[in-house]
């Protein structure tokens, strides 16, 4: 059972991106896709514009990342909640 040379190309393609990025810069990678495609649907369905519920979370979570807070795990109170801590302490 022998592997093709396009199989052989993705599993090495893989390995660089994991040797390159590191394990914890995957994750990121994964998710900026994931951003870039849904807007790319909205822009081409012509909504433009994500939900207002959606947009706040993001932004939430954006100036977490920006603050060095970790979100994992936290409910969006409690992430605002060391924000707020956080630029009170500034």
């Amino acid at each position: 059972m022998a592997i093709n040379p396009l199989e052989l190309i993705i599993i090495a393609g893989l390995v660089l991106v994991v040797v390159f990025l590191g394990p914890k810069k995957i994750p990121e990678l994964a998710r900026s896709l994931g951003l870039a495609k849904k807007e790319l649907q909205n822009a081409a369905s012509g909504t433009g514009a994500q939900p207002t519920e959606q947009a706040s979370a993001d932004n939430l979570m954006e100036a977490a990342r920006k603050l060095g807070i970790s979100t994992e795990g936290k409910t969006a109170e409690q992430i605002s909640a060391e924000i707020v801590r956080k630029t009170a302490h500034s």
